[in-house]
């Protein structure tokens, strides 16, 4: 038997010698002791005994019942032929100490919680509460044993919902209806298990989505996490993360390196009963266990006040600044996250030591904190072991991408990027720029960060290019060709769901945008841009002004944003001015000339079964039809179900027909006839 179930064990057994004795005090002046049916109804006899009981004098109980029920370690005499227990073994005295429990409140506890571990005394208390039907000690009863009684002030204050046994979790009162006295007293079975040495996280913390870290790791260096982890007392912090779980990520390393239990958890939404267990759990596992806290991102106060506790540390860590209405009545110390974003690159090399090629590479362009990291590493070496191969980029890019909050999808169309450049056609120069773009986003942590090449004012690490060109050239398959070469999703703003007609809504939806971008390892698209980043005005009316509103505040939000964005364009001349100074690049695409006509109609037609002298009839077309990119595949689509609704490879017939049916759609003249074509 453990030594914690022994010292419990032993310290019922004086409260057993207690309860016999009150028992025995009990059944000698009553004279229905005897009565089978006792408890079960009140006589004649019963009631006027009762009433002729006067109410005590003193707040001191009978000397037989006034057993002392000791509450500091190394006070429990064991059996005499048992062997001694060490101080540790008798947890409710530590209890009482992380508790701030009095001696009267352990006593009350061990009262509370005899009938869960010794079904002898469901029977004696129901005795003494003259109620065979209750079986758990009342707040009378519990006083009684412990040497007074309800009509003490002071301990019915113990029961209090501002008390250590009721606030802290440790009993709970039950019958709301009956009078205080009468009120049954119920022990958290966590509570129990805790008090018989079983550590085993609390079951509704695990549904709760609170995980237990145990120590361990490497030791803390410089830093705001190291600097909570070795603090002398517990601390209330709210640490404003740069992105959502690096902050977390960096504590709760820092607090395990430093020897000390993490109990991390992301709640969805304020449970209050969720919250006492939490603290009542960290209370249970000692001084050292410190609770991580994911703040939602809406109202997270009511959170913050149910969790701020002056004896346990408690980091709350979210993206939004702190609010000093969260907790009027806390000490909160109001931090930001200051680790530097390349530490990740450290922890991507520990978890992939045997990955071949350049790591750093391939994960420049993720914004992933050192737990997610790791978390990241761990699922592309499942991803690896699945296949059977070792680990590689693609797994790398997969398992972290799966990191990257998903949260654009309610305001963006999300993309699976499925081209790379060989599927591009277009001139070195704008093709050259694109591989640029791709290298500024891995690269931007160590340019702007290490080399500090970053200007102040506040101005963030975002990537920002505009693509410009007339329609078809290409321009929404070069921003998917560049979110695929770096591994993350594209994700193509619904201006549908941005543009609203009352004022301000527009600048609130971009807003969500944009601060979901910033959290995001993604490409964010502005298709048509020139909707919402249109030149200003001057003023002649209201519209202008809030019209040139909406422009100030992309204006603004460009400098401190963190993500990938492309803008697209058709009409280049319609961009503000200030938005291009605003641009890392400006990637022209120009209208394909016959040379890149041919080289798109061989591209999409490659994977289609062809007639026998097909290419000099391609050539023939490029130089014939002038279309661009977009309409060359839709001429390539038009000509293989042509071929396909016939059974046969796709003909020179076929491809002229496409290429027509994309002059007529247009409006345009066919090449040798004068007028429009239709078939």
């Amino acid at each position: 038997m453990k030594d914690a179930a022994r010292a419990l064990l032993l310290r019922l057994e004086h409260l057993r010698t207690s309860v016999a004795a009150l028992v025995e005090s009990r059944s000698a002046d009553d004279p229905t002791a005897q009565d089978p049916l006792r408890g079960l109804y009140v006589s004649a006899d019963t009631a006027a005994r009762l009433a002729a009981t006067p109410l005590p004098r003193t707040p001191e109980a009978p000397a037989a019942v006034a057993a002392h029920i000791p509450v500091q370690p190394g006070e429990l005499t064991p059996p005499e032929a048992g062997e001694p227990l060490p101080p540790s073994a008798d947890r409710l005295a530590l209890l009482a100490g992380d508790f701030g429990l009095s001696e009267l409140d352990a006593a009350v506890l061990l009262a509370a919680l005899a009938p869960d571990v010794d079904r002898r005394f469901e029977a004696l208390y129901g005795y003494l509460n003259d109620d065979v039907g209750r079986r758990r000690a009342s707040v009378a009863l519990a006083l009684e044993l412990s040497g007074t009684g309800p009509y003490d002030p002071e301990a019915r204050g113990r029961f209090h919902p501002g008390a250590p046994l009721v606030a802290k979790g440790l009993v709970a009162l039950e019958d709301e209806e009956r009078p205080l006295p009468g009120r049954a007293l119920r022990v958290p079975e966590r509570v129990v298990a805790h008090l018989l040495g079983d550590d085993t996280l609390d079951g509704q913390l695990g549904h709760a989505g609170v995980e237990l870290l145990a120590p361990g790791g490497a030791a803390p260096e410089d830093g705001v996490a190291a600097r909570i982890a070795l603090a002398e007392r517990p601390v209330a912090v709210h640490l404003r993360e740069r992105r959502a779980g690096s902050g977390a990520d960096a504590v709760s390393l820092a607090l395990r390196g430093a020897g000390r239990a993490v109990l991390r958890h992301r709640p969805e939404h304020v449970d209050h009963g969720a919250a006492r267990a939490l603290l009542r759990e960290a209370r249970l596992r000692g001084a050292g266990t410190a609770v991580v806290v994911e703040l939602p991102d809406e109202q997270p106060g009511p959170l913050v006040r149910e969790l701020a506790a002056p004896d346990v540390t408690v980091v709350f860590a979210g993206t939004q600044p702190y609010d000093p209405t969260w907790a009027p009545a806390a000490a909160l110390l109001a931090l930001d996250d200051t680790a530097p974003e390349t530490d990740s690159l450290t922890a991507w090399s520990e978890e992939l030591p045997s990955y071949e090629g350049d790591l750093a590479e391939a994960v420049g362009p993720y914004r992933l904190g050192a737990g997610q990291v790791r978390r990241a590493a761990r699922g592309a070496l499942a991803l690896a072991g699945f296949d059977g191969v070792p680990v590689g980029l693609g797994h790398v890019q997969r398992s972290a991408r799966l990191l990257s909050a998903p949260l654009l999808d309610r305001h963006a169309r999300r993309v699976r990027p499925a081209v790379g450049f060989a599927d591009l056609v277009l001139p070195d120069e704008p093709l050259g720029m694109l591989r640029e773009l791709a290298g500024r986003a891995r690269h931007r942590d160590r340019v702007l960060g290490e080399w500090r090449l970053r200007t102040g004012g506040g101005r963030g690490r975002g990537v920002v290019a505009l693509f410009a060109g007339d329609s078809g050239t290409g321009k929404t398959l070069a921003a998917e060709v560049v979110a695929g070469e770096l591994g993350l999703d594209m994700y193509v703003v619904d201006l549908s769901s941005v543009v609203d007609k009352y004022v301000g809504e527009t600048e609130k939806n971009l807003e969500k945008i944009f601060a979901e971008a910033d959290r995001t390892d993604s490409v964010l698209l502005f298709d048509e841009a020139d909707a919402v980043f249109g030149k200003r005005s001057e003023v002649k009316s209201s519209h202008d002004r809030y019209a040139n509103l909406e422009s100030a505040y992309l204006l603004q939000r460009l400098e401190a944003f963190d993500g990938i964005a492309v803008l697209t364009t058709n009409l280049r001349a319609n961009i503000d001015e200030a938005f291009t100074r605003r641009l890392d690049l400006v990637v022209d695409f120009p209208f394909p000339d016959v040379e890149l006509r041919a080289q798109l109609w061989r591209s999409c037609l490659a994977g289609v079964p062809q007639e026998p002298g097909l290419g000099a009839e391609l050539d023939l077309c490029a130089k014939e039809f002038e279309l661009a990119g977009g309409a060359i595949r839709s001429a390539a689509v038009t000509a293989g179900y042509l071929a396909a609704g016939r059974g046969e490879a796709v003909s020179s017939a076929d491809v002229r027909v496409g290429a027509r049916r994309e002059y007529v759609k247009s409006g345009r003249l066919v090449p040798g006839t004068g007028t429009a074509w239709t078939p």
